[in-house]
């Protein structure tokens, strides 16, 4: 699977993502995007420890229409045949409808492809939904449904992004007004937000389980949680967008802190999600 399938155990902080709405400048049938997420984070309290995950995925356009934008997800030029072999969810057809979540265009293909792999990795049906752990945690995905989720995380391109506009980053507290910096053609928007301790608290229930898991002692969601419950959690999401010439969004940084105070003490943690989007190929005009 991608690498943005997997978490690193001793982490216990999501990628708290933005309502994907598409891309302010409208993409052309034939143009070739590469797009890149890059996710740091650090914490600091009963342990310390730092992540580095890169990711690249290309996107094509194939149609576009009425219904919304037909695009093509697929690994980039140059990954190895063992590389490609084991991202069987890769390349993926989807629809961008203008408005809704994305539809998925290719799922016997790709359901097809799961079956060629489990059988290549002397694997079962039964394997899937377990975790595992090598150098991180990462689970065996057996639904080409989840592969949406993927691709969404790389289309966080707000529709409206302008002074004064509403936005709102998954995992906060509601809705801020966005802040207009810069001028001229690099223009920036900032967005400040208060983070939601709940969502917090129920992804590290989430991570609780799954180290259970792992280490095959097992813990039900609804121990974890309650088990988290008593737990101080305060913290800001602060997004930040980057324009270029023609209104179109160059790059997304979202830097995530969170004051963590329970049974292990306190805890310090930060996050850095940076996301670029950037032409590689375009139709002969």
């Amino acid at each position: 699977m991608l690498r943005i399938f997997a978490i690193a155990v001793a982490v216990s902080l999501p990628v708290l993502a933005a309502h994907a709405e598409g891309p302010s400048g409208r993409p052309r049938v034939g143009e070739t995007y590469a797009i890149r997420r890059e996710a740091n984070s650090s914490w600091t309290g009963a342990s310390s420890g730092t992540t580095h995950d890169v990711d690249v995925i290309f996107e094509r356009v194939i149609a576009i229409d009425d219904a919304g934008d037909q695009l093509e997800f697929d690994l980039p030029d140059g990954t190895s045949a063992e590389d490609r072999a084991s991202e069987w969810q890769f390349p993926v057809r989807v629809l961008r409808p203008r408005q809704g979540p994305f539809q998925l265009l290719n799922a016997s293909e790709l359901e097809g492809r799961l079956v060629r792999w489990l059988r290549a990795a002397g694997l079962t049906r039964e394997a899937c939904g377990q975790w595992y752990f090598t150098w991180n945690a990462f689970q065996i995905d057996c639904d080409p449904q989840t592969v949406i989720h993927t691709v969404e995380i790389f289309e966080q391109w707000p529709e409206d992004l302008r002074e004064g506009a509403s936005y709102r980053q998954d995992g906060s507290q509601g809705a801020v007004t966005l802040t207009e910096q810069g001028s001229g053609s690099e223009r920036v928007y900032v967005a400040r937000m208060q983070a939601d301790a709940e969502v917090v608290r129920r992804e590290r229930a989430r991570q609780d389980v799954v180290v259970g898991q792992i280490l095959r002692r097992p813990v039900t969601f609804d121990v974890a949680l309650a088990a988290r419950s008593a737990e101080r959690i305060s913290g800001t999401i602060t997004t930040t967008f980057e324009m270029e010439a023609g209104a179109n969004i160059r790059r997304r940084t979202t830097v995530t802190e969170l004051e963590i105070s329970g049974a292990e003490g306190q805890e310090h943690r930060t996050t850095t999600e940076t996301l670029e989007r950037r032409l590689i190929s375009s139709p002969a005009t």
